[in-house]
């Protein structure tokens, strides 16, 4: 009888290990396959990182891809680099450039200041500058123009990234004024300037190709 006894409790302990064992077995499984998940999720976000062209407004976005297809100043080029260095890959902002990065004022440069932040850049393309008064761009260029071209420009820079689909309304610039962003599409104005194409992202900030100067109101 005792022997029999004996028997039957081994028996059940024997059971109960292999049903903890199964548990445990289960909950290992469980384990994993949750961790597996969790690797898979933590990939999605580079293996969809997002298109720099996916959110190009305006008319002239399919001009600028054609004379820009490719390399640093091209939309999927500038992507890769704060707003300051972008411009000055891109063949289309060239005097832009030349007016933020001291070339023609050596006492206004900017390139650290806007390389430096999260910011929307409306970019005036080559062909806004040339519908200034040489005159007035060479004034600019000297210390009695320093204030002058410095308000100028940042008036052009508004603190924080906007999207098209965010963009619309009234901005307080850089330089303390506000600018106003109106319509959509392929039919979108900052103040009076018309947007070419915008959208166009940097590393640290959003770009709007206008073709006209943006002048800040008399004080």
């Amino acid at each position: 009888m005792r022997s029999t006894a004996r028997l039957a409790a081994a028996a059940i302990l024997a059971a109960a290990a292999l049903t903890l064992t199964a548990c445990s077995s289960g909950s290992g499984s469980s384990s994993s396959g949750s961790s597996d998940s969790g690797s898979m999720s933590s990939s999605t976000p580079s293996a969809s990182k997002m298109d720099p062209a996916a959110d190009l407004v305006g008319p002239g976005c399919a001009a600028y891809a054609k004379q820009v297809p490719s390399g640093a100043g091209s939309v999927s080029g500038m992507a890769e680099d704060p707003v300051a260095t972008a411009a000055s890959n891109n063949p289309l902002l060239t005097t832009l450039v030349a007016a933020v990065s001291g070339k023609l004022n050596p006492q206004v440069n900017l390139v650290d200041t806007l390389n430096g932040g999260d910011f929307t850049v409306f970019a005036p393309v080559d062909d806004a500058f040339k519908k200034i008064d040489p005159a007035t761009i060479d004034t600019l260029k000297t210390d009695a123009g320093t204030a002058t071209l410095t308000s100028i420009l940042t008036y052009h820079v508004v603190p924080g990234q906007l999207s098209p689909s965010e963009i619309d309304g009234t901005h307080k610039t850089v330089e303390g004024s506000d600018v106003t962003v109106s319509g959509s599409g392929d039919s979108m104005k900052v103040n009076d300037a018309n947007v070419i194409c915008g959208g166009v992202k940097t590393a640290n900030a959003t770009v709007y190709l206008i073709d006209s100067v943006l002048m800040p109101p008399a004080k």
